[in-house]
């Protein structure tokens, strides 16, 4: 069975775009094509293939259609480039978590060869949740704490990120003296980056064996969440070579002191023979090796 380019497209176009009429706009057809073109494709396959929500997203039987769009797209692109001798309209999808977007990784784009692509398309994703925009079809790549591939990838170790527990000596002074510090620890409120953080949860757990509820505070932005701990408005977790200088300086504290959580990364991309990915994997291993602690 073959699947029709431009339903392929249209399908990916509205997930991309997040409603019929936005994909309509991009692809330049009226909505009302694009709705009889995805209902051929569902219909052709058997399958719902669009949450009609607001945004639209692609259902489960969606996703390895998806993934196969994303494919289809870099190969086209990068044989009219093998033609035309220069690359038009390829944006790279990857998912990179906060803390390498704000430190090591990207180095790793500007050493990509400028005629192997015209943009990138950064997608911010806990380094525990973006081997599911692999899976699903959103990205090409991913830094990933998962080192088991998703089905049709390849994986490779980059390092690891050391984060410290850290808070302001006046904060440490109010919270964590003169008691035990598992205690203190259950009543001292913590910062986290968001629901999907669990790096300070991780700390508590290695430092007391116990499950703790402290108070939380969420700050969903790497430059407030750094500025929060500097306050004094919690305590938590910060790369090692972020927090150096403010624990030299004495303007910052380690909470839990010689305790640290390793959170080891790794690359994952599709399994494609193609020349930007080669590229852009080369360049990440090496930015790596340069910022991140050796497997």
């Amino acid at each position: 069975m073959q699947i029709d380019s431009a339903q392929l497209d249209t399908f990916a176009a509205v997930i991309d775009e997040g409603s019929f009429d936005a994909a309509a706009r991009r692809l330049r057809i009226t909505p009302s094509a694009v709705s009889q073109r995805i209902k051929a494709l569902e219909s052709r396959l058997g399958q719902v293939l669009v949450q009609r929500t607001k945004p639209a997203r692609s259902t489960e039987a969606g996703e390895a259609l998806l993934r196969l769009a994303r494919q289809v797209d870099l190969l086209e692109i990068e044989a009219v480039a093998a033609v035309k001798g220069k690359v038009e309209g390829l944006r790279l999808p990857l998912a990179v978590n906060a803390d390498s977007l704000n430190g090591w990784f990207l180095p790793a784009l500007l050493a990509v060869p400028p005629e192997l692509v015209t943009a990138f398309d950064v997608r911010q994703e806990d380094q525990d949740h973006s081997a599911e925009l692999l899976r699903n079809g959103t990205v090409l790549a991913a830094v990933t704490a998962d080192p088991r591939p998703v089905q049709g990838c390849r994986v490779q170790a980059l390092g690891k990120m050391r984060y410290l527990s850290v808070a302001t000596p006046q904060y440490a002074e109010r919270w964590l003296t003169g008691r035990p510090l598992a205690e203190a620890l259950a009543a001292a409120p913590m910062i986290v980056f968001n629901s999907k953080d669990m790096l300070q949860h991780r700390l508590l757990r290695k430092v007391t064996r116990r499950h703790l509820d402290p108070p939380v505070h969420s700050i969903p932005a790497p430059g407030p969440f750094v500025r929060a701990l500097r306050l004094g408005l919690g305590w938590g977790m910060l790369e090692e070579e972020v927090a150096a200088p403010d624990l030299a300086a004495g303007s910052l504290v380690e909470v839990a002191n010689g305790k640290y959580v390793d959170v080891p990364l790794y690359w994952q991309h599709w399994k494609l023979d193609s020349a930007v990915l080669d590229a852009l994997t080369t360049a990440v291993l090496q930015a790596a090796g340069h910022g991140l602690r050796t497997p």
